[in-house]
C-alpha cells in the first residue's frame, strides 16, 4: 500500500491530462442525457414568452460570435424552437456582425427540423410570415433606438433581400410596441445596452442570454426586474432545452445537454483527482512523521 502511494504521487501529470482528456471527449461522442432542473431565472423567460399574446412578438437579438457559440447558440436555438412551437411570431437582428451566420444557422436549423414534420403550408415555417430576419445594421444604437420608433425605416430590407414593409409578418410589427419581449444572446455589454436604451425609452422588456463568467454581471439587473429572465452559460441553454422538450413535447438535438454531459464528467473527473491527491497526500505525511 505505501509503494502504491508513493507511485500515485509521482505518477506523470501527463497521464493525469490524458485521463482527463479521455473524460472530457468521450461524453461527447456518447453523450449521457442529463435532466438539469429549471432555476428561477430561466423559467421566468420561459414562462414570459410563453404567454406571449397574438398581437406581440418575441425578438431576438444574436450578438454573440463564434468564440463563444458552444455556450450561446443553443439558447438561440432553443428559444426559436419554443416560439416555433406555439406560432409565435419572432424577429431577429444582430448588432454584431459577427452574429448574422450564427443567426442564420439557427434559423435554418429549427426551420428545418419543424418543415421536415410539416403535412401543409399552415404547418411549416416560413419567412416573411411566421419569422423575419432583420438582419444586421449600424452603429448600434441606430437600430436600438430606431426600432423604437418604426423598424421598417431601421431594416428597409431583410436580410435576404425583401422589402421589410411587404412582408406579411410586419403589417403587426410596426416597433418597441409591438414586441413582448426582446432577447440579447451575448458574451459582451450588448443586454446592458438594450437595458439603457431600448428599456428606459421605450419600456420595452428584456431578457438575456449571457456567457457564464458574465451572469454575475447581470443579477443586479434580474433582481430589481429590469431583466425579465435570463440563460446564464452552457447551464442555462440546457434548462431551457429541459422545459421546451418536457412541457412542448419539442424534440431535437439539445445541443446545451449532451456538452453538459461531458463537463459534468471532467468536474467529477477533477473532484476525484483532488480527494485522491489529499489523501494520498496527508497518509504518506503521517508516515514519514
Amino acid at each position: 500500500m505505501k509503494n502504491s502511494w508513493e507511485k500515485l504521487a509521482k505518477l506523470d501529470r501527463r497521464v493525469i491530462y490524458f485521463l482527463l482528456l479521455l473524460v472530457v471527449v468521450v461524453p461527447i461522442i456518447f453523450p449521457f442525457r442529463l435532466k438539469p432542473k429549471a432555476m428561477p431565472p430561466v423559467e421566468k423567460l420561459f414562462n414570459h414568452i410563453d404567454t406571449i399574446p397574438d398581437d406581440k412578438c418575441l425578438v431576438i437579438s444574436v450578438d454573440y460570435t463564434p468564440d463563444t457559440e458552444p455556450e450561446l447558440h443553443p439558447m438561440a436555438i432553443a428559444l426559436l424552437r419554443h416560439a416555433f412551437a406555439q406560432r409565435k411570431k419572432v424577429g431577429v437582428l444582430c448588432i454584431s456582425l459577427l452574429g448574422l451566420g450564427l443567426a442564420q444557422d439557427a434559423l435554418a436549423t429549427v426551420s428545418e427540423e419543424f418543415n421536415s414534420r410539416a403535412q401543409t403550408n399552415a404547418d411549416s415555417i416560413i419567412s416573411g410570415r411566421d419569422f423575419v430576419f432583420w438582419g444586421w445594421q449600424t452603429p448600434p444604437l441606430v437600430p436600438i433606438l430606431g426600432m423604437g420608433e418604426n423598424i421598417a425605416k431601421v431594416f428597409p430590407l431583410d436580410y435576404y433581400g425583401n422589402r421589410t414593409d411587404t412582408l406579411p409578418i410586419m403589417q403587426k410589427i410596426k416597433n418597441y410596441n409591438d414586441v413582448a419581449i426582446l432577447v440579447s444572446i451575448a458574451g459582451s455589454a450588448v443586454p446592458f445596452w438594450y437595458i439603457t436604451y431600448a428599456q428606459t425609452s421605450f419600456g420595452v422588456k428584456i431578457g438575456a442570454g449571457s456567457t457564464a463568467v458574465q451572469a454575475a454581471d447581470f443579477y443586479p439587473y434580474l433582481n430589481s426586474g429590469q431583466v425579465t429572465g435570463m440563460m446564464s452559460g452552457m447551464k442555462g441553454g440546457a434548462e431551457y432545452e429541459q422545459l421546451v422538450e418536457e412541457r412542448l413535447g419539442v424534440y431535437g438535438r439539445r445541443r446545451a445537454t449532451d456538452a453538459m454531459s461531458s463537463q459534468t464528467a471532467a468536474h467529477i473527473w477533477i473532484m476525484i483527482t483532488i480527494i485522491i491527491g489529499n489523501i494520498g497526500y496527508f497518509v504518506m505525511r503521517r508516515r514519514k512523521k
